[in-house]
């Protein structure tokens, strides 16, 4: 996947700047139903696991299923806005939930202390069916992913204030951002619930892969800004400082800010004035 998608695909910077703040990006409905109504029996003959930092081309032959789906061109467009051309795969599952099953996933992020702010691996989600209330989906905490943790010590947490749990129609893919906190949600339905992951990780700097005809408008900043309601009022100024960030490392403009928050802790002057002699 070295191609460039046409541009009209790649994620605008309002879509960006949601990513960074959020911590992922919900694409609904975007596969073609051909793909969704092929994928559970695919799913349940399985898909060969491949070392990490295999290539694309490697992990997924040209026509296999898993290569069709991320080459779906909104797809592909926002894997490329994110992580660029040519990125390796770090892993890829399928998760299987059984009808009926009673228990649900600890709060967990995947990665371990892994608090980059100037590069992220992306996991993708796929979801092949309908995914009702009553079937559980993937529980996450919208801006959580750039807060320190080691991997499940949020297990310890039943419920979070914003904490969103998904619902959506068949064909709906989720990226995330390696660190956000999730979890599996028990399924009460009689239906069995699939789930197909891959982690990608980048093998260039992520500098202004996507379109950035729009960096420029407020939206952005707005979206940069955005406060959960989980957030302590100090800390919360802790994730606008990281956003601030990761913002300037996709940008390339270390001179950005949101409200004076970077400069400020960043002020180190060199000028140095005379002072009178004892």
């Amino acid at each position: 996947m070295n191609f460039q998608p046409a541009r009209d695909h790649l994620l605008s910077s309002v879509q960006m700047a949601h990513f960074v703040s959020h911590g992922s990006l919900i694409m609904e409905a975007v596969v073609p139903d051909e793909l969704n109504a092929q994928a559970i029996d695919v799913f349940r003959a399985g898909i060969p696991a491949v070392p990490y930092g295999t290539s694309i081309e490697d992990s997924f032959p040209e026509g296999s299923f898993a290569r069709r789906l991320i080459e779906v061109p909104q797809i592909a467009g926002a894997i490329h806005s994110l992580v660029g051309p040519g990125p390796t795969i770090d892993h890829h599952a399928v998760h299987i939930r059984k009808p009926k099953d009673g228990q649900a996933q600890p709060l967990h992020g995947d990665a371990i202390i892994d608090v980059r702010l100037d590069a992220f691996d992306v996991q993708l989600m796929y979801y092949p069916q309908d995914v009702t209330l009553e079937m559980g989906g993937t529980l996450s905490v919208p801006g959580s992913h750039l807060r320190r943790t080691n991997e499940s010590d949020t297990g310890r947490y039943q419920n979070l204030r914003g904490q969103t749990r998904l619902t959506c129609p068949a064909g709906t893919v989720v990226l995330v951002h390696h660190g956000i906190w999730h979890g599996g949600r028990r399924n009460d339905s009689d239906i069995e619930r699939y789930m197909f992951k891959i982690r990608f990780n980048p093998t260039v700097r992520q500098l202004r892969l996507w379109n950035t005809d729009d960096i420029d408008k407020p939206e952005v900043g707005e979206k940069l800004r955005t406060r959960f309601p989980w957030y302590e009022f100090a800390t919360g100024r802790l994730e606008l400082w990281n956003r601030v960030q990761m913002w300037r490392a996709l940008t390339g403009d270390d001179t950005f800010d949101l409200d004076y928050w970077a400069t400020r802790v960043s002020n180190r002057p060199q000028r140095v004035v005379a002072t009178a002699g004892r």
